[in-house]
């Protein structure tokens, strides 16, 4: 789904008829409170902002987009007026993916919507970890098993994220030591098995592929 913010009710109706034609999901809004309306709903793949919008301007919505954590990667291409350098740096500066200045012309618009959703599948791929039930997020520091939002604190997001990156690998207690905690102390490796029983437990049925190697230390295995 491709959100397209834009007040003026032709260019609006354009836009997203050419990217359905094109062969992907669009939707209008017309000002900030109907895209919130929609983000409340399904959040996008991607979203055209316009910067010249009655009552909150696009500048004041990418802000808001890039503060909230469930928005902050989002991919965001500005429209803008043509000649309006300001307005781009910015954005840019704000935490824009890219500008496209009006009047543009629709196949240059679709181009850059495509490049853009390449790009963003391409870092979501490097992103996301996931295994069995266990989703994880690098960026969004974000973890769901089973579909459920999981909070966890920094050590256990560390210590979940390298044994998801090493699938099936062994590491010893100090090993996880020296990686997570920064030191290696035979008299500390209870540490990691107090970090690892609380995992398990806030992980619930899908910690169970957490493993105990008897006498090395820990792998995870779907």
């Amino acid at each position: 789904m491709i959100y397209c913010v834009e007040d003026d009710e032709n260019i609006r109706e354009l836009v997203v008829y050419s990217l359905q034609t094109s062969g992907l999901e669009a939707l209008g809004c017309r000002d900030g409170a109907e895209l919130d309306q929609a983000l409340a709903k399904t959040l996008p793949k991607l979203i055209l902002l316009d910067i010249m919008l009655p009552d909150e301007d696009g500048i004041s919505i990418l802000k808001r987009l890039r503060k909230s954590s469930a928005t902050s990667t989002l991919p965001i291409i500005l429209m803008t007026a043509k000649g309006a350098e300001y307005d781009k740096v910015l954005g840019l500066n704000l935490g824009a993916d890219d500008y496209i200045a009006k009047p543009f012309g629709i196949m240059e618009l679709i181009a850059r919507v495509k490049a853009l959703l390449r790009r963003a599948s391409l870092n979501e791929d490097l992103d996301q970890l996931t295994c069995g039930g266990i989703s994880l997020s690098k960026s969004r520091y974000s973890v769901s098993a089973d579909g459920q939002e999981i909070n966890l604190t920094l050590k256990e997001f560390e210590l979940l994220k390298l044994l998801m990156s090493h699938r099936g690998q062994v590491f010893s207690r100090e090993v996880l030591l020296d990686q997570i905690w920064g030191y290696n102390f035979g008299g500390e490796t209870r540490t990691v098995d107090v970090h690892i029983a609380s995992l398990r437990s806030k992980l619930g049925q899908a910690g169970e592929m957490i493993e105990t190697v008897r006498g090395v230390g820990y792998r995870l295995e779907a």
